[in-house]
């Protein structure tokens, strides 16, 4: 069988994590799936993929095959379409995840523009504020917000989110608005713990271009967006949230910005992809629209 498409064929068991489903989406039997496998492993001589009775992943090894295979198969593809593409809509599936709260208020909202202007492209739209893996979980592209761990992919900067510092009209009718550093000290938080890591963040600021940082008091803690504003807006503390993400409530009179020349530092936002030496038409396309959509909300 041809390199390419024992490198395809492998790839689709990795996307899919099992055998019967890439051998249905390509259309071919399961024994020829499995037998493109096994003459890959010998061609290369390492075992490339765990196989158990109820999924099928990628080996240490098979991991990085599987980024290479990718390079491969989009140089091949690239050139194949080389002189096809200015005259050719992009087709095909885009598999995306992206933070909750930029998921459901800004990209969702706005898929439509998007499908209607590439009419071929399809969209795999994950939403989550966790950490997954770009291999296991098949996907072209992640939106992050926050520091980056070295990863080894592919990091394309969009942009920065701003945060403010917000409570709610109740919470300061009974304990004052913190005008002062000094004043937080006698001011409840509400606390966040990160959903990956559990640790609870601390309240921070910027003075005179220095990160500072300070453990507030709160009696509750949570660990989702949703939790940490419908708290703030119950009464229940202060937060440092992205400004986008409680506009809606500023404007009506629910949550008030208080001490905005202590803001947090803006949380960079950045579009990871897996390591390929060129990316699909599509992917290029779609990283594209993103940026200028998030721009077109958030602060940069």
């Amino acid at each position: 069988m041809d390199r390419i498409d024992l490198f395809r064929i492998f790839s689709r068991v990795v996307e899919c994590a099992s055998f019967t489903r890439a051998a249905d989406t390509l259309g071919v039997p399961r024994s020829s799936v499995s037998a493109a496998v096994q003459e890959l492993e010998g061609r290369v001589g390492a075992r490339l993929l765990h196989r158990t009775t109820r999924k099928v992943a990628p080996t240490h090894d098979g991991a990085a095959f599987y980024e290479r295979c990718q390079r491969v198969i989009a140089d091949v593809e690239d050139t194949e379409n080389l002189f096809r593409q200015a005259a050719t809509q992009p087709s095909g599936r885009l598999r995306v995840d992206v933070p909750g709260r930029i998921g459901r208020l800004i990209v969702a909202p706005a898929l439509a523009e998007f499908l209607d202007l590439y009419p071929q492209i399809d969209i795999d739209l994950g939403v989550t504020d966790r950490a997954v893996n770009m291999v296991e979980g098949s996907l072209d592209c992640v939106l992050r917000v926050g520091p980056l761990s070295d990863s080894g992919l592919i990091a394309r900067p969009i942009g920065k989110l701003t945060l403010i510092n917000v409570a709610s009209p109740a919470y300061l009718a009974r304990h004052g608005a913190p005008r002062a550093l000094s004043d937080l000290s006698q001011h409840w938080a509400v606390n966040y713990a990160s959903p990956s890591s559990g640790r609870v963040e601390d309240w921070e600021w910027v003075e005179e271009g220095t990160l500072r940082t300070l453990s507030m008091r709160g009696r509750v803690t949570v660990n989702s967006a949703e939790a940490y504003i419908a708290c703030c807006l119950a009464g229940l503390g202060l937060i440092q949230i992205p400004a986008y993400d409680v506009q809606g409530h500023l404007d009506a009179g629910e949550l008030v910005e208080v001490m905005p020349g202590y803001r947090a530092e803006p949380m960079p936002m950045t579009l990871l992809y897996p390591h390929r030496q060129h990316l699909s038409r599509r992917l290029q396309i779609f990283a594209d629209w993103l940026e200028d959509l998030l721009k077109r909300h958030l602060a940069t």
